[in-house]
């Protein structure tokens, strides 16, 4: 039985893992609070982003449990917002968006540079890796189901 490529589109997680991060604002919110960002203002000074605005993605993010809202142990009154184990699962997908702006000339280069805490070297690119380390390619990859194997991607077109 061929599978319609349409119908299992529908089932990737895709699309609800783009609703869930909501859009611009909540990917620069999730990269302050991956650099050390927890508080209120200091997301709002470092985005230059509207309160209200900030507001509203600090609590989309809470809600889709990528945040949490805690009191400060120090200070319960004020609240500081922390990465809960879902929202760090996002460094990777951060780290590879950044690298590609960055091989793709998007915006001026960084002068900071991610690297190892324990050595200072550099990271590698994020890439793509088989079970047993490999980097692979897209032509590398395929679809499995259990009645059928579908390539991933046919040769990549030419940019004119």
């Amino acid at each position: 039985m061929k599978h319609n490529l349409a119908q299992d589109l529908e089932q990737c997680a895709l699309p609800s893992a783009l609703e869930m991060m909501g859009e611009r604002w909540s990917f620069l919110i999730l990269r302050g609070a991956l650099s050390g960002i927890r508080h209120f203002e200091e997301f709002q000074s470092t985005l230059g982003i509207a309160r209200n605005i900030l507001a509203n993605r600090l609590a989309r993010l809470v809600e889709n449990g990528i945040l949490v809202r805690e009191p400060m142990q120090c200070d319960r009154r004020k609240v500081e917002y922390r990465l809960t184990e879902k929202g760090q699962g996002l460094a990777p997908a951060m780290i590879a968006l950044r690298q590609w702006g960055e091989k793709w000339g998007c915006g001026t280069p960084a002068c900071q540079v991610l690297a190892d805490k324990r050595d200072g070297h550099p990271i590698r690119p994020i890439g793509i890796l088989a079970h047993d380390g490999r980097t692979l390619e897209l032509a590398d990859l395929v679809w499995l189901c259990t009645d059928e194997v579908t390539p991933m991607t046919e040769e990549p077109a030419v940019a004119a």
